[in-house]
């Protein structure tokens, strides 16, 4: 059974008092990530590590997602997005490395919630560090599915999905 989720949920910067041990999504490289890298990413500054968290048990990780800086070449940068990014051999973006939500909180919305605060981030970073688009490896279809309905554009022949910070500027200012 499903407890209920509180309207006030925060999602923040992961820190040693959130529980990894305690945290399970149901896919297995997710899991492991979180439990055992995910410290050692933040503390290198390889990623930046963001974790939903209900107020009421603020060490309870209900979900995370990772953002870092990447690049993509120009030519895998699909038909329809190009007129939005700059014509250089490597365009600069912002990668959501994983996005995981704990199994008993899942079909909540809390996916959506994750990915909402990780295009806000990645806009609001993106004239400091240099990023045209936000990147996405999606894990399976159904997560490529799941970022489609969202918006992104999936590159041809793979899991890869973008969404061009010029159309996420669209959404922000609207």
């Amino acid at each position: 059974m499903t407890e209920a989720i509180s309207p006030d949920l925060k999602i923040e910067p992961f820190g040693s008092h959130h529980n990894r041990a305690g945290f399970a999504c149901g896919v297995e490289s997710l899991d492991r990530y979180f439990k055992t890298q995910a410290n050692q990413d933040v503390k290198r500054k390889i990623n930046g590590v963001f974790v939903l968290v209900d107020p009421r048990e603020p060490t309870e990780v209900l979900g995370y997602y990772t953002l870092c800086a990447t690049a993509l070449a120009q030519g895998d940068v699909p038909v329809e997005a190009r007129k939005h990014v700059p014509r250089y051999p490597l365009v600069s973006a912002t990668l959501i490395g994983r996005l995981a939500v704990a199994s008993h909180q899942q079909r909540q919305g809390l996916g959506a919630l994750l990915l909402a605060d990780a295009v806000k981030r990645a806009y609001a970073s993106a004239s400091s560090i240099g990023s045209s688009m936000l990147i996405v490896d999606a894990i399976s279809e159904q997560a490529a599915a799941f970022y489609e309905a969202n918006g992104f554009i999936c590159l041809p022949d793979s899991l890869r999905l973008i969404l061009p910070m010029q159309a996420i500027a669209k959404l922000v200012e609207s």
